[in-house]
C-alpha cells in the first residue's frame, strides 16, 4: 500500500508547482512613477534638484551637473522607446527633463532617495550624436528595458557594455534590480545636449492569473486537510 503524503509534503509540492507555473507567466510591465522635478539649481558640477514620486510617497535629491530643467519636453515618444520590457509607461513631458552636457569624467552625479526603493529606473534621451558616442558610466549593474528612436531626432536604442550606457543619438530606459538608496554615475563625454529623468515602479496588484494560481493552491491544501481528518 502506498503511503499517504503528509500535509507538509503536499504543501511543499503545491508551492513548488505554483512557483513553476508563475515562472512561466510573461513578465509584467510595471507602472512607473516618474519624477516630478523642482528646486533646480544650475551648475556644471554643483547643480541640484528635487524629485518627487507622489504615487509611492518618495522624494529624492539630485546633485551633479544640471544645465537646465527643460519643461514640457521631450515627447518621450514614439511608443516603445521609453516603455517596454518591465516598463509599462513612458515619462510625461510635463515633468520635464534634466539637461546635461557631460565632459567631466571625474565629476559624479548622484540621485539619493529618501528611503530605499525597489528596482528604480532612469530614462535617457538623445545620448550622443553622429560621430560622438556619449556615455552614462553607472556605479551599479543594470538592464536595458526599452530603447529606440525619438520623435525629435530619430536615432536608435542605447546600448551597454558592463555598467556603461552608450549612445550615438541613443534613447531608452535602464533598470537597476534590487533595493537602492542612491545611484551614481559620470558623463565623461561632452555633447550638446542629452538628458535624463528617474522613476520608481509602483507596487502592482497581482494579475488575475496569479490569483487563480493562489486559489488553486489553497484549494488543494484544504482538500488534503479534509481527507486526513476523515481518514
Amino acid at each position: 500500500m502506498s503511503k499517504m503524503p503528509t500535509l507538509k509534503q503536499t504543501a511543499l509540492a503545491t508551492l513548488v508547482a505554483l512557483g513553476s507555473m508563475s515562472a512561466a507567466l510573461p513578465a509584467r510591465a510595471d507602472t512607473i512613477d516618474w519624477a516630478s522635478w523642482s528646486n533646480v539649481v544650475v551648475g556644471n558640477t554643483t547643480g541640484a534638484a528635487t524629485a518627487t514620486f507622489a504615487a509611492v510617497g518618495v522624494t529624492a535629491s539630485y546633485t551633479g551637473e544640471i544645465q537646465q530643467l527643460v519643461p514640457n519636453y521631450p515627447s518621450y515618444g514614439p511608443a516603445g522607446t521609453f516603455n517596454g520590457g518591465t516598463i509599462g509607461n513612458a515619462p510625461a513631458s510635463t515633468d520635464g527633463i534634466l539637461r546635461i552636457i557631460g565632459g567631466t569624467a571625474t565629476a559624479t552625479n548622484t540621485i539619493t532617495f529618501s528611503q530605499a526603493v525597489l528596482n528604480p529606473v532612469i530614462a535617457i534621451w538623445s545620448l550622443g550624436q553622429g560621430g560622438i558616442q556619449a556615455q552614462f558610466a553607472f556605479n551599479q549593474a543594470f538592464t536595458i528595458q526599452a530603447g529606440g528612436p525619438t520623435n525629435e531626432y530619430a536615432g536608435s536604442s542605447i546600448t551597454s557594455i558592463g555598467n556603461v550606457v552608450y549612445g550615438n543619438e541613443g534613447n531608452g530606459v535602464v533598470q537597476f534590480t534590487g533595493s537602492f538608496t542612491s545611484i551614481s554615475w559620470t558623463n565623461p563625454v561632452a555633447e550638446n545636449w542629452y538628458g535624463f529623468t528617474a522613476g520608481v515602479p509602483v507596487t502592482a496588484v497581482p494579475e488575475p492569473g496569479t490569483y487563480a494560481l493562489m486559489l488553486a493552491g489553497l484549494g488543494a491544501l484544504a482538500f488534503v486537510a479534509r481527507r486526513r481528518k476523515n481518514a
